[in-house]
């Protein structure tokens, strides 16, 4: 092996020997562990026989980065923490404990190590999307395939979007931007409920907290929103809306962001779309008038005939929506990611050459599937991932390694992209005195400009779930390079 091992190395290994064993550390080459594509650049790390000994790579072992990727298992969920925690923001005891038996897989107990400067990275991408987005042409470019709803700007930026990243060797990699990115509440709490680290006083570890005032940074949220449709003051009544919301299975956070908003003086209702009423008034339910309607559908273009009302004062400007179908046209639709990732396309629209470049190493080459590229996809389908271009929750999208004749043609007569795969970094965990690995995302929740909290989800399968085993949302920890 060489001498060398950067920081993107350790994150990709995040191989966090969960019994505590006690650092000097052995790296082992990639080799030694598999020859598939997911870990080709995974980096595992077991304890040295000898104690005091330096590392073969030659790295000082008080590295932070490596320290904590190595042995911090004692930086893990303090399950009675969250579960106070969970009941002191809803209100009710017992919350935390139901919670965690109705949804033992939300959180995980092990949390993701990151260097500052992949952070760093991952917020100039998501800020120099945002100046592409604010683009004349690439606002033009976006509502070519965009719905008639989307052509209205009614001036909110789009509350708690969700930034996904995968961490590869080159640096992160965005795979999706979300406008109904779901987990935010859970994971303000979830990242202050964790035990200290035990590596000492002289290693800087920092866990990726939400600002302590995070439920008053929600409400600023909202009330700019508000008034960036041309209201004055706050809203009094904000609806939550989705679709039959107690069946959800982040209802639990619905709950969490009514307390937020009720803390803070703002009535807060948990609506199904089904049950709001039109009137000259504007939209209302049970009598109740509502202001702005936190928007958790699905129905990114409010289509369903269930939601029609909803629709119908949106268009009339009678409440304010957030995310609504323009935010939605302009930030997650799939197709975007081939505009954000065409350097020449940005370069010609006028986006600093800078961020050219930011976005040149960070978006993953993605392309429309049409009829005309379909036979040059599906042969080098193996390197691709393919997506719908309105998707959400990772719903009928494909790798192609693993893309069948049939399915594909169900793409074709879809509308997908095709994004080049960037396979997801991996963490071992333990589970039952097993090691497990457990592929990685990291999604940074933003707001106009800000980013309000970063947080990671582990997983096995194809795509992201809430339902692996030692898996779930779990805390990011920053540790300098």
């Amino acid at each position: 092996m060489g001498s060398g091992l950067d920081k993107r190395t350790m994150e990709r290994g995040n191989t966090v020997c969960s019994r505590g064993c006690e650092p000097p550390f052995e790296i082992i080459s990639p080799g030694e562990i598999s020859e598939t594509v997911e870990r080709h650049s995974l980096w595992t790390i077991k304890s040295a026989i000898e104690q005091g000994t330096e590392m073969k790579t030659g790295l000082d072992i008080r590295s932070t980065a490596l320290h904590a990727n190595a042995g911090c298992s004692c930086i893990t969920l303090d399950q009675e923490m969250l579960i106070k925690m969970l009941d002191a923001n809803v209100g009710t005891e017992g919350f935390g404990t139901g919670l965690l038996a109705s949804h033992p897989y939300l959180f995980a107990n092990s949390p993701v190590f990151l260097a500052y400067e992949t952070l760093a990275a991952m917020k100039a991408v998501f800020q120099a999307i945002e100046s592409a987005i604010a683009l004349p042409s690439f606002r033009a470019a976006a509502l070519q395939w965009a719905p008639p709803i989307a052509s209205a700007d009614f001036g909110p930026a789009g509350a708690l979007m969700g930034y996904d990243f995968h961490l590869t060797e080159s640096g992160p990699l965005l795979i999706e931007i979300n406008t109904n990115a779901g987990g935010a509440f859970l994971n303000a709490i979830l990242a202050k409920a964790q035990r200290a680290c035990c590596f000492g006083e002289d290693l800087t570890i920092e866990l990726a907290r939400p600002k302590q005032d995070f439920d008053l940074e929600i409400v600023a949220m909202f009330e700019r929103e508000w008034k960036r449709q041309g209201r004055s003051g706050r809203p009094a009544v904000v609806a939550i809306v989705d679709d039959e919301p107690e069946e959800q299975h982040l209802y639990p956070e619905l709950l969490l962001a009514k307390a937020a908003l009720e803390k803070q003086g703002i009535a807060a209702i948990i609506a199904d779309p089904k049950m709001l009423v039109g009137s000259d008034d504007g939209l209302s339910i049970s009598g109740f008038h509502i202001d702005l309607v936190y928007n958790r559908l699905v129905d990114f273009t409010l289509d369903d005939p269930g939601h029609g009302a909803l629709r119908d004062e949106y268009l009339r400007g009678k409440v304010v929506v957030t995310p609504n179908p323009h935010v939605h046209a302009m930030f997650a639709d799939k197709r975007n990611l081939a505009l954000l990732s065409d350097a020449s396309l940005l370069a010609e629209a006028g986006l600093a050459a800078d961020e050219v470049e930011i976005l040149k190493s960070a978006v993953p080459k993605t392309v429309l599937v049409t009829g005309d590229n379909a036979d040059a996809l599906w042969a080098g389908r193996r390197n691709l991932f393919f997506k719908p271009a309105r998707g959400y929750g990772s719903k009928a999208t494909y790798r192609g390694a693993k893309l069948t004749h049939k399915v594909w043609t169900q793409i074709i007569a879809a509308d997908y992209i095709a994004q080049t795969y960037a396979p997801p970094s991996l963490r071992r965990v333990e589970r039952d005195g097993k090691m497990l690995e457990l592929k990685v995302d990291i999604r940074l929740y933003t707001y106009y400009g800000a980013v309000l909290l970063t947080a990671a989800r582990l997983y096995q399968g194809q795509t992201t779930n809430m339902r692996t085993p030692s898996g779930g949302f779990a805390p990011v920890l920053e540790t300098p390079n």
